[in-house]
């Protein structure tokens, strides 16, 4: 057991970074549908592009949405709702109107003149009564509601009769009838009955909204969704024949017929394992290219894990926009990929990831062929515009870019696929809009991911680069010496870093911040000694040295409360490796001979340098403040000065951990060499013609 804890705790990173990659691949694989893919994609009014179609089995056709709309149409265009009479109704709004008349007459009259009671009584039944015969109907929830002449069946007991609303009364036509029977009856108790026969009022003929809807789903039913067979081995489609209306109906048709007979068939796993297996040689594929051409991103799991954040994050949408079956894949942000991978790394490994992840993409989409090759030259447009990315207004030119590519794309797509303008979907231009604008969130996404992996981009880094920046300023006023050779320094390096392939951005701001640490003792360093008073002549060297090397744990801590990012600190802590302050050690040993030195007083902590941006900034660093101690700089003594120098650091390993090669330095020799020629105006030799 503590044999297996070892292993894992030594391969922890390996096992991570596989951990990472699997993971990645069951991600995506679960944003796959887990159904069997139709083989063919066509478009009507296109040619058909692939070999002659013939039919593997029987199928139906399918009716077209237009043709089950108007089967639909003709359907209910008889149908008629249903109404219900009420009988009770009647009964127990007649005995109502007895049981208040009797109540009403005592309280009013008492028992006297019964005569005119028995009139009242019966008159007031009799109205009642004929209005419910003819019928009271309440059209409430019914269609057509208010509209007299419409028809509607009338179920009575067994039956049903065709009715209009005109052939009943409504409440008010009823009450308005009554008041007129009355006004033509004189001697009658008007005030009374017209009071009682209000309250005894109600509908009994209503509208029954569950049996119309019942009759209707059974109408319905009865419509074929097809109208048609096509038998096994009959020729569906020929290679190049156009795809007409009735040839499309047919395709869908059997494209219906497919994926039903499909589902009942395949084995899901099965199709699992095909889709992972696709998905694992995308992605594998992806980590040989990092590996054989960009190993600090492959051993930098956090730059792992945003390339493949994004590319799981762009295949999650672009699946949820297919199952959700709507036309909306134009409006897809794919190239919002390439432009955040182009804003941490470079061109190339920008454009390498953008194929691998349309090419997942492709797996998902239906024609897929032209939404790929739309993606990719899009992909490509977006990326080249980025080439300099030096102000955040960039992304709106690479939006409009973006917008312009697909609309062209899309647009010669349709002319050689129909040879016309007029199978050109005018919303798709809407589409490439959006998507074009929604590339924009690329911007706050940079920014999201800058902070949360810690990682630096152009944008940022020019922020940092500005010379008005708050720490900047600060040490150009405590050591304007130190500010001036940091910014040699970062001349030298970045046009080093620009010739040998880097991050000449980086290179400039790490170098700008190198030396900050020098800000607490300004006059122990040489370059701020204005008066000729070195401080040194009065401490012992080992206090020389300590102060000397502080500068670097200074800087870190100082970068650190100004909340300078890591990838900036790094040149500070790297920019000396782990030499010797040699001119103390030198001193001392001088100074006391014979005493056991402890060498480890007078280094560095480091680390070394661990990249060619900070290699490159620890050369120029070194052979920069040389070059001030030189009294007649010359072409000979600039060479063997910049030689010297870099040829130590490599005797004394400094450049071990960095992925520079000698070929690599020896560029960055001959570029420091031109470039301190021209800073102390030393003009070349040329060989005397005899």
């Amino acid at each position: 057991m503590d044999k297996v804890s070892k292993w894992v705790q030594r391969h922890y990173k390996d096992l991570y970074k596989v951990a990472l990659f699997v993971g990645s691949i069951l991600l995506i694989v679960q944003f796959f549908p887990r159904q069997t893919r139709f083989a063919y994609d066509f478009q009507q009014g296109r040619p058909w592009l692939h070999d002659d179609l013939i039919a593997p089995f029987n199928y139906a056709v399918l009716k077209s949405e237009e043709e089950l709309e108007n089967d639909l149409g003709e359907a209910l265009s008889d149908f008629r709702p249903f109404f219900r009479r009420i009988p009770e109704m009647a009964e127990e709004q007649e005995m109502r109107f007895v049981q208040e008349f009797d109540r009403n007459w005592q309280e009013r009259f008492g028992k006297t003149d019964g005569r005119a009671r028995a009139r009242n009584l019966e008159e007031g039944f009799r109205l009642l009564d004929s209005v419910f015969n003819r019928g009271v109907i309440s059209w409430e929830g019914a269609p057509a509601e208010g509209n007299p002449d419409y028809s509607f069946r009338l179920i009575e007991g067994r039956t049903a009769t065709r009715h209009r609303i005109s052939d009943f009364l409504t409440m008010p036509e009823a009450y308005l009838w009554i008041f007129e029977q009355l006004e033509a009856n004189p001697g009658l108790e008007k005030e009374l009955l017209l009071s009682l026969i209000e309250n005894a009022m109600a509908a009994n003929i209503v509208y029954d909204g569950q049996y119309t809807d019942l009759t209707r789903e059974a109408e319905l039913d009865k419509i074929p969704l097809s109208r048609g067979m096509v038998q096994q081995g009959e020729k569906i489609i020929s290679r190049g024949e156009l795809v007409t209306a009735e040839k499309f109906q047919l395709l869908e048709s059997f494209k219906a017929e497919f994926q039903k007979q499909a589902g009942q068939t395949s084995i899901e796993y099965v199709l699992y394992a095909g889709q992972f297996l696709l998905v694992s040689i995308s992605i594998v594929v992806l980590a040989l290219f990092l590996w054989f051409f960009r190993r600090e991103v492959f051993f930098d799991n956090r730059r792992l894990v945003l390339i493949l954040l994004s590319v799981s994050f762009m295949v999650f949408i672009t699946s949820q926009v297919v199952k959700a079956e709507v036309d909306w894949l134009f409006l897809l942000p794919v190239c919002i990929v390439p432009i955040i991978i182009r804003a941490f790394f470079d061109n190339r490994l920008a454009l390498y990831v953008h194929i691998i992840t349309i090419i997942i993409i492709g797996f998902l989409v239906p024609r897929s062929f032209e939404f790929v090759f739309m993606q990719f030259v899009a992909g490509i447009v977006a990326i080249f515009s980025m080439v300099h990315l030096r102000r955040r207004s960039q992304l709106f030119f690479t939006a409009m870019l973006v917008f312009l590519t697909y609309s062209a794309i899309y647009f010669g797509l349709s002319l050689a696929h129909s040879g016309t303008a007029a199978g050109i979907d005018w919303l798709n231009f809407a589409y490439f809009g959006g998507a074009a604008t929604l590339t924009l969130f690329a911007y706050p996404l940079i920014f999201l991911f800058e902070r949360l992996f810690a990682l630096p981009t152009d944008f940022s880094l020019l922020e940092l680069a500005d010379t008005n920046n708050p720490l900047l300023r600060e040490l150009n006023l405590n050591a304007p010496g130190t500010f001036q050779h940091s910014l040699q320094v970062a001349n030298l390096a970045e046009e080093a870093v620009i010739q040998i392939g880097g991050s000449s951005l980086l290179t400039r701001t790490g170098a700008l911040y190198h030396d900050i640490g020098k800000m607490n003792n300004p006059m122990y360093f040489t370059e701020n000694q204005a008066t000729g008073f070195n401080p040194h002549d009065d401490i012992p060297r080992e206090e020389s040295a300590r102060i000397i090397i502080n500068h670097v744990i200074e800087g870190i801590e100082m970068a650190r409360k100004k909340n300078i990012p890591e990838y900036i600190i790094d040149f500070i802590r790297t920019h000396h490796g782990t030499t010797t302050a040699r001119y103390f050690f030198s001193m001392y040993k001088k100074e006391n001979p014979g005493m056991e030195t402890d060498i480890k007083v007078f280094s560095y902590p480091g680390p070394r340098p661990f990249s060619k941006e900070t290699a490159v900034v620890m050369m120029a660093d070194s052979v920069e403040a040389a070059s001030r101690s030189m009294r007649k700089p010359d072409e000979r003594s600039i060479s063997e000065l910049v030689e010297k120098i870099i040829d130590t650091q490599i005797t004394e390993k400094q450049f071990e951990n960095a992925n520079i090669t000698f070929k690599d330095i020896t560029v960055v020799k001959k570029i420091f060499k031109r470039r301190l020629m021209n800073m102390y105006h030393v003009r070349i030799v040329y060989p005397s013609l005899n």
